[in-house]
């Protein structure tokens, strides 16, 4: 029997190269997340363990997470003076870090990088750690000379001699650059800019005194642990406003800082293999099917010859793990070439990691090679059930195509019953008023439905197809009516063919609804809220310095100008709970620049000092209203009671901000978290001013700081649209996998359904039917069976992507919207399909010899 199942193997190799090349796809990318991951995690922990101080001493943060208030967390320097004598310390200097800097060329042009990476201002203070080295020019000196590292000043063709302007929390200031410095290790993709260390500390903090951060070395033999022990007790034993960490506990720090980016890329690549993996399942089902069905009489010779059912079955689960073990060999080959690719990639962005150090840990070929042969088994054991169902005397018969005429009552008693179970979950979803419940529900019910669609697709291939494929005969005549034939001909086949492609277009017609009524829901809640001609902000939501905004004030033909500020803050409820969440702070003017909805109060009074605002759900179901005191942490430890002035009711206090929809008056803000910069600044035109002209008038104040930028409404919603795009294109890419290898499954499926008709086809070509038009009936049949496949698809995503939109009214996005452009552009592409999966298979069919068709058996 193993030389038999070799020999099988063997023998129908190229039928199941596509079904190789779906597994290859899915440990290509379950592989290379896994390298690419694994060795960026090592580089970047090497890079911090060689660089950390052997004790760090940093302000400490209140909250876990924050959003950028433009505040900088500082300590004095002179404690570096006084933890210098500390026994076992054998040096403590002053570090200054400061994030969120623009640097802008002679052009006004930011000379940061265009990833998203932050632009670091640093004190130049090298030691043997330092993980850059001065290799051109000099170390800067006073005020207005700088650093720039290499990669940034290739990459912005910045060199020495050349004046930038620094625009940092304390304002603008310009610059000559003296020197470059060279990373001795991995670029972390950041574009850093070194000082003077008391020009960083009076220029970036404008405080001479004030530092982030003090580094400690420990004398020889003193070992991190006990340093970082006599320095606490040097402090008091209780560090108090200070957090101690060692190099190792620096080094884990900044490793978990890292790992979102890092998490980011690996479930991307992990959402990847899971589609291949869930798409070439179907694949591979449908290939052993159908090399059963034409092996019919080979198995009933091996069983009349002796072989028991488990033998056979054995064997067809043998030529599953043999296609499986080199599907995952050339997959994990494949995943190195991707993770290679990614490295690459990143040092295109300024992410320079050396793919001689790539990171292949035992754990990612166990992986690989278990998804391989995992998928490749699991979708095999059917098929292998059936093939050991074969009768001897089918040995004796002519070969049947397996699964014809049988009945398909089971599928729609277990189909039924799933969908019904999906249905449910899809309703309570819907009807649901809590948003955890809600979204569980949802997921429960994509999944059983998608299952039942899938159990139920045979069910729907007669009824359906014989509606697509109606206008066939009357088009193409007896070549038509052919081609519809063909594909009612084996529901299961064609089903499962379908399925693949069905379930790559289920997820973006979802995803499509949903983003479409995310953007239709923030375009309505912008014309509701937004009353400001103009809205000056970051390009990327960074804070920008008061510099800015009072240059903004001093504007021709500008009228009222409205302040806005973001913190983090924690609030202590009455009900006991502690919440972590986003606030933001405003000046006394906000109704002049703002539509806000209040369910009780107004802006005068959530403004006022000592008071703030929060959503009314929110405070109901905290026990909160007007009047009550709250409890509220700010950064730095500072605490406040505050008293609810005002209740809103804005319908997106949680799904377009942060829970509990909390603001407070600028002034408030400023006395318990002073030193905030501007997130946002509201402009109206002065009376008399058309926006045309207040425009231009601002755009040439805001030429010097690069950084921001002037939105009126319309801008508004395109970034809005922007930033859910990113979501669709990532949708559309999976989408396009999908597609990928739905049409191998479909050529797959053509390819083995002409062997399987050979002797039709010969016979047909007998009786006079020409190449061309045999081409055109397996395209006809090719088309029907993918446009089957979209229309499915397309009607389940659309109950997902609806009941998707219900959870997301839950969060204040109420505006449902369905893409019927997109959904018609889909059933059009999945026709194209068709048509491109049938080129081959159409072709090979036409060359065939007449008379060796006839003779085939």
């Amino acid at each position: 029997m193993l030389k038999a199942t070799l020999r099988s193997f063997l023998a129908h190799k190229g039928r199941l190269l596509l079904s190789a090349l779906a597994v290859i796809l899915s440990v290509a990318f379950v592989a290379g997340s896994l390298i690419f991951s694994d060795t960026v995690s090592r580089t970047f922990d090497r890079l911090f363990a060689s660089t950390a101080a052997d004790v760090t001493v940093t302000p400490k943060e209140t909250f876990d997470e924050t959003i950028p208030s433009g505040q900088t967390l500082t300590l004095p320097a002179s404690l570096a003076d006084r933890l210098a004598q500390v026994d076992g310390a054998a040096a403590a200097r002053p570090d200054v870090d400061v994030e969120g800097l623009t640097v802008a060329d002679k052009n006004r042009e930011s000379v940061g990088p265009t990833t998203g990476a932050p632009t670091l201002g640093t004190a130049w203070n090298p030691t043997e750690r330092s993980p850059v080295e001065l290799t051109s020019g000099h170390a800067p000196k006073g005020d207005a000379q700088v650093l720039i590292d290499a990669e940034t000043a290739d990459s912005k063709d910045v060199h020495i001699g050349d004046r930038l302007t620094v625009i940092g929390q304390e304002g603008s200031f310009p610059v000559e650059v003296v020197g470059i410095a060279t990373f001795t290790t991995t670029n972390p993709g950041a574009a850093l800019v070194f000082f003077d260390t008391e020009a960083a500390q009076t220029k970036l903090l404008g405080d001479p005194k004030a530092a982030t951060s003090i580094s400690l070395d420990a004398a020889e033999g003193v070992s991190d642990a006990d340093l970082k022990r006599r320095v606490a007790e040097a402090l008091g034993g209780d560090t108090g406003p200070y957090e101690l960490r060692t190099a190792d506990e620096q080094a884990e720090s900044d490793v978990e800082q890292l790992g979102g980016f890092l998490d980011i890329i690996k479930y991307v690549m992990l959402g990847f293999a899971g589609i291949a993996v869930l798409v070439g399942v179907f694949l591979i089902v449908n290939t052993f099917s159908m090399l059963i069905a034409q092996r019919t009489r080979e198995l009933g010779l091996l069983r009349a010859l002796g072989a028991d059912r488990r033998q056979v079955r054995r064997s067809v689960l043998a030529e599953a793990l043999l296609l499986g073990l080199v599907g995952s060999t050339l997959g994990l080959a494949a995943g190195i070439g991707l993770a290679v690719a990614l490295i690459e990639l990143m040092g295109l962005l300024g992410m320079n990691i050396r793919a001689a150090e790539m990171v292949i840990g035992w754990g990612t070929p166990v992986v690989a090679y278990v998804v391989g042969l995992g998928v490749t088994f699991v979708a095999a054991y059917l098929p292998a059930r059936r093939a050991a169902g074969v009768s001897p005397m089918a040995a004796l018969a002519d070969a049947e195509i397996a699964d014809i005429g049988r009945p398909l009552r089971l599928r729609a008693v277990v189909g039924a019953v799933v969908g019904a179970a999906g249905a449910a979950a899809l309703v309570g979803c819907v009807v649901s008023s809590k948003t955890s419940t809600a979204a569980s529900l949802l997921g429960l019910g994509v999944i059983l439905t998608l299952i039942a669609t899938v159990i139920a697709g045979p069910l729907l291939v007669r009824p359906v197809i014989r509606v697509l494929g109606g206008a066939f005969p009357a088009l193409f005549g007896s070549i038509g009516r052919m081609s519809q034939r063909n594909a009612l001909r084996n529901p299961r086949r064609t089903g499962a063919t379908a399925a693949a492609l069905m379930v790559g277009l289920a997820l973006v017609g979802g995803m499509s609804v949903a983003s479409a009524s995310m953007t239709k829901s923030f375009d309505e809640q912008i014309d509701k809220t937004l009353g400001a001609d103009f809205v000056v902000q970051n390009s990327n939501f960074v804070p920008f310095p008061r510099e800015i905004t009072d240059r903004i004030r001093d504007t021709e033909d500008v009228g009222l100008v409205v302040r806005s500020q973001f913190t983090t803050i924690a609030v202590r409820l009455p009900d006991g709970d502690r919440v972590q969440t986003t606030a933001a702070a405003y000046e006394p003017q906000l109704d002049e620049v703002a539509n806000i909805t209040y369910a009780q109060g107004d802006s005068a009074a959530a403004l006022a000092d000592g008071r703030l605002a929060m959503d009314k759900d929110f405070a109901e179901d905290h026990g909160v209203r007007v009047g009550s005191t709250v409890a509220v942490e700010f950064q730095g430890e500072r605490r406040a009671e505050l008293t609810v002035g005002a209740l809103t009711d804005q319908e997106s206090a949680d799904g377009f901000g942060s829970p509990g929809g909390i603001f407070f008056g600028l002034a408030t803000l400023q006395k318990y978290a002073p030193g905030g910069q501007d997130a946002a600044v509201y402009v109206n035109a002065a009376s008399g001013t058309s926006a045309g002209d207040l425009r231009a008038g601002l755009e040439k104040t805001l030429d010097p700081y690069p950084q921001v930028q002037v939105r009126d409404i319309a801008d508004y919603k395109e970034l809005v649209h922007n930033q859910i795009a990113v979501l669709l294109y990532l949708v559309y890419a999976l989408l396009g996998l999908a597609i990928i290898i739905a049409v191998l499954g479909v050529v797959n499926t053509l390819a083995l359904s002409v062997v399987e008709r050979t002797r039709e086809i010969g016979l047909l070509r007998a009786i006079g039917l020409a190449r061309r038009q045999l081409r055109r009936m397996i395209r006809l049949e090719s088309v029907v069976i993918a446009v089957f496949g979209a229309v499915l698809g397309l009607a389940l995503g659309l109950v997902w992507g609806v009941c998707t939109q219900q959870v997301l009214a839950l969060q204040g996005m109420t505006a449902l919207a369905i893409p019927w452009g997109t959904i018609v552009a889909v059933v059009i592409g999945s026709a194209v399909v068709g048509v491109v999966a049938a080129l081959l298979p159409a072709l090979r069919a036409s060359r065939m010899n007449v008379l060796a068709a006839i003779a085939h058996e």
